[in-house]
Formats: C-alpha cells, sequence, structure tokens
C-alpha cells in the first residue's frame, strides 16, 4: 500500500507495473471504448498502414497510467487529478508496457497540497509510449 497522502515527499516514485498488451486486451478495449478503427482490429488493413501491423488504442496505454495513480492515490486522484500527456510511439500486442511516475514537486495551491508527477508508459525497448505530467492533491 502506498504511503498516505500527507507523508509524500518530493523523489518519492510511484508504485508502477507492467502489463502484456494482448489482442484480446485491445479487443476488450474497442469493445468498451467503442473505437472499432481498424487500425487496432483488423490485421489486413493495419499492414497497410505505416505501423505495418495492429497498434493498441493509445488510451488504453493511458488507462494503465490512470490505473496506476488511481492506486498511489486512492483518496484524491478522483478528485481532482489532472493529466497532461503526449503520445510518442504505438504500442504493439505482444508487447509489455510499464508504468512509472515520480513526485517533482509538491506545492500549495489555494491552501491545498498538490503533488506533480512526471508520469508515463514505457515500452520494451524504454522507449515512451506515453509520457507527461500529472497533478493529484494530497489532502
Amino acid at each position: 500500500m502506498p504511503n498516505s497522502n500527507s507523508q509524500r515527499t518530493v523523489s518519492d516514485t510511484l508504485a508502477g507495473f507492467v502489463r502484456k498488451i494482448t489482442q484480446d486486451r485491445v479487443d476488450a478495449y474497442a469493445i468498451a471504448s467503442g473505437d472499432h478503427n481498424p487500425i487496432h482490429l483488423d490485421e489486413a488493413y493495419a499492414s497497410t498502414t505505416q505501423f505495418g501491423t495492429r497498434i493498441a488504442h493509445g488510451m488504453l496505454s493511458l488507462a494503465l497510467v490512470t490505473e496506476m495513480l488511481a492506486a498511489e492515490f486512492p483518496f484524491t486522484w478522483h478528485d481532482g487529478g489532472k493529466l497532461k500527456v503526449r503520445f510518442s510511439a504505438p504500442v504493439f500486442p505482444g508487447e509489455t508496457v510499464e508504468t512509472y511516475g515520480k513526485i517533482t514537486s509538491i506545492d500549495d495551491e489555494n491552501g491545498r497540497l498538490v503533488a506533480t508527477c512526471t508520469i508515463g508508459c514505457k515500452k520494451p525497448d524504454g522507449t515512451d509510449a506515453v509520457a507527461g505530467r500529472a497533478t493529484v492533491p494530497l489532502e
């Protein structure tokens, strides 16, 4: 279990996790999100794109990051957490990705402590699929 929010300090590392992105996971995400773009689902179509094969939804990678944030800040993430991210590389079905995060500052914003964190989701070769910043109230 993560530290209570009141014990958080600058440079705390967030407990990321590793997940394999399977085609079944991509298919389930398509159903849940309503995003049935053939680049995610149709191998014949995807083979004609710049990627040469199917890719996972970028929002699926981001969902893993928000899962990490919700686990790390269970009482405050859903009460004012914010994200600013860039999608920088596709995740291919079969790849295993890892979420990560680190608190870079804690500031008083209108009487409420807010942590700023670098966050992301890395591909097996170490490149970021998603990277950016999260702000999370601590109290």
